[in-house]
């Protein structure tokens, strides 16, 4: 059995690994890297019932594994590049040998793999981190959940500036509905829940079109989501709308959260 741990920035996340599939998969809150590190192995053994002597090596990755000097747990202990994780889990999870990855977590990765060269293609710092750090201020909140559950009740009219508040006609093939620009309005009567709504939209419309330009770059009409974000339900909605502009699909695999520790483990096969 492999183990494949992630250490981001805000969560690290573990998979297991046996004959070439993945057979449990586990996520903790991120602390310093070792902390991390051993307690998502110990909560893998944990919950897995497994012996740990089964345990070939583990393939570390994510921004917190370089801080690992040494084995854990006495077992064989190996680092790979995290844009390379990337780009082997979304081909394990897409189940194809050429695919454009977009890998939501703290900021934003879009990637290229393909079986003889996984490329990076650049990204942006907008991602998670992005919408709790806004949050904290315009919110007051930097609880994920919370913020999901506020943005769920609130009105994008109330904060965006849409193109029906600045033309009597639609632009080009944008219709009156689209954002003309985001936070452009803020009126006065805007709440809480309309912020939290707003953030979430700006940040998965910014992750959506350099999306479509990598995708369109690429000549695919497809992207695969990967990361924490690709959970974010409302962002998927901000990335539907996109999809039907742009005749570009976002796919969601199952474990899509996991590919990077998924991505790790199997390039110890």
């Amino acid at each position: 059995m492999i183990i494949g741990i992630d250490i981001g920035s805000t969560t690290t996340k573990a998979v297991a690994v046996e004959s070439g599939k993945v057979v449990k998969t586990i996520k903790t809150k991120a602390f310093d890297a070792i902390t991390s590190a051993t307690g998502a192995l110990g909560k893998m053994v944990s919950e897995s019932n497994m012996d740990i002597k089964s345990v070939e090596k583990i393939i570390i990755t994510g921004a917190g594994s370089v801080n690992i000097k040494k084995e854990i747990f006495g077992i064989p202990t190996t680092k790979i590049d995290e844009i390379t994780a990337i780009g082997l889990g979304g081909m394990y999870l897409s189940g194809r040998d050429c695919v454009v990855i977009s890998n939501i977590g703290t900021g934003t990765s879009i990637i290229e793999a393909k079986r003889d060269k996984i490329t990076h293609l650049g990204g942006t710092g907008i991602g998670g981190g992005t919408i709790v750090g806004l949050s904290k201020e315009l919110v007051n909140s930097t609880t994920f959940e919370h913020i999901l559950d506020l943005a769920e009740q609130g009105d994008l009219t109330k904060v965006d500036l849409l193109i029906e508040d600045i033309s009597d006609s639609e632009i080009s093939f944008l219709d009156k509905k689209s954002t003309a620009a985001n936070f452009g309005k803020m009126l006065d009567s805007a709440k809480r829940e309309d912020f939290a709504l707003g953030i979430i939209n700006m940040v998965f419309q910014v992750i959506g079109m350099i999306s479509v330009f990598a995708a369109k770059s690429r000549k695919t009409d497809t992207v695969l989501i990967t990361g924490n974000g690709s959970k974010n339900m409302i962002g998927r909605k901000v990335l539907s709308g996109i999809s039907g502009l742009y005749n570009i699909q976002f796919e969601y695999p199952a474990d899509a959260e996991f590919a990077t520790a998924i991505g790790a483990a199997i390039s110890g096969r």
